[in-house]
């Protein structure tokens, strides 16, 4: 036995998030059940010795790099946990740790990024106000550095982040990409959110300094969170790992995701061509 971290990737939509609740699924759950169908977790245990995780997404969230260790035995690969783990949990690289490795402590940065659907000519799309690029890169600009982000979390404490905020358009999106040593839940979302209500002219440039004010913000200028779906962990950096793709997993699990993106684009035809018969 020794420690060994493995990158994860699940498609979060059936999911109450990654952290174990009570009596609904969560991706944790589905990795613990398949450890314990390998012998590797004892039934009545509740943790893997040395376990721990990145981050804890929230419900609807999606991973290409959550990250796991714990004290395996040498014979379990991302292909042997794959034979256990559900269709859409993948485990796809691995690399050995140091005995006192910490998945979540250890992280340097992480990275997440955001599918904003933002299309230029919105006329086709019914109640869509457009969003002006130049108004939210400068949203993101404003919203990156070094802040107190209390106002962009249901957290009540440890809210100072360092944040990185960028955005680049692909044809009918914007691609946000959110980088910090770590992430106050549903903080992601909330910028996204924010820079929108900016970008359409829905509030004011001014509400970029006001956000970070002391101050709570009151009951109507509150900024929900954007959808979940679109937002995936893309990344988390640990300098003293080498990860090793394993090519078997990693095949396995692109099959599984392009078969995924296939369905739901036959899934969009079918609903537009509902919409449509309707107009």
């Amino acid at each position: 036995m020794g420690r060994r971290a493995f990158r994860i990737a699940y498609d979060g939509t059936d999911y109450y998030g990654y952290q174990r609740q009570p009596d609904v699924p969560t991706v944790e759950d589905s990795i613990f059940d398949a450890l314990r169908a390998l012998g590797v977790l004892e039934s009545d245990a509740d943790k893997p010795d040395g376990y721990a995780a990145a981050g804890r997404t929230d419900a609807g969230v999606s991973a290409l790099a959550q990250t796991i260790a714990l004290e395996a035995p040498d014979w379990l690969t991302p292909r042997a946990l794959n034979a256990e783990l559900p269709a859409d949990v993948r485990a796809w690289a691995s690399a050995d740790a140091p005995a006192d490795f910490h998945a979540t402590h250890h992280a340097r940065r992480r990275k997440y990024t955001y599918q904003l659907y933002a299309p230029t000519d919105t006329s086709a799309v019914p109640d869509t106000p457009p969003i002006d690029d130049e108004r939210f890169l400068t949203a993101c600009e404003a919203l990156s550095g070094t802040h107190d982000v209390h106002n962009l979390t249901p957290d009540d404490h440890n809210t100072e982040r360092t944040l990185t905020l960028t955005a680049t358009r692909d044809g009918d999106y914007l691609i946000v990409t959110a980088s910090a040593g770590g992430f106050a839940r549903e903080l992601v979302r909330r910028l996204v959110s924010l820079a929108c209500e900016v970008a359409t002219g829905e509030s004011p440039l001014a509400k970029l300094e006001r956000v970070f004010d002391p101050e709570p913000l009151p009951g109507p200028e509150g900024i929900a969170p954007a959808p979940p779906e679109p937002l995936v962990l893309t990344d988390v950096d640990y300098p003293a790992l080498s990860f090793e793709i394993d090519a078997d997993a990693a095949a396995s699990a692109r099959a599984v995701f392009d078969r995924r993106r296939l369905e739901r684009r036959t899934g969009a035809r079918v609903a537009g061509q509902i919409a449509d018969g309707m107009r």
